[in-house]
């Protein structure tokens, strides 16, 4: 049975994903949930743009969309993010990161 996560939130044209960024760390990842938000590492610096292009295709392969479907919309500067990933149901991003968060447990 799919639970539905407090970091996601569908809209007419996919699903919003809100992102706690956690930038220069070892490997980019989704780690857990931080308070309504899914938390990330990612290896890039927060400089020039770069921390959120590398979540951007992080998200685009964690979620098996292509890059331009995975958009920006709010936390261009800071380390609370919202992405919206075009196209997606919120089915379809539950069982994504169902999927994910179970693999971490093992």
């Amino acid at each position: 049975m799919t639970c539905s996560f407090p970091c996601l939130k569908e809209t007419k044209d996919g699903v919003l994903l809100s992102i706690y960024a956690v930038p220069r760390s070892s490997k980019t990842e989704i780690i857990d949930l931080h308070d309504d938000r899914c938390r990330m590492k990612v290896k890039a610096p927060p400089v020039d743009g770069e921390a959120n292009t590398a979540l951007k295709e992080a998200l685009a392969k964690i979620f098996s969309i292509p890059k331009k479907s995975v958009i920006l919309e709010k936390g261009q500067k800071g380390k609370n993010k919202v992405f919206l990933l075009h196209g997606l149901t919120l089915k379809q991003a539950n069982s994504v990161l169902e999927e994910n968060f179970s693999q971490k447990a093992r």
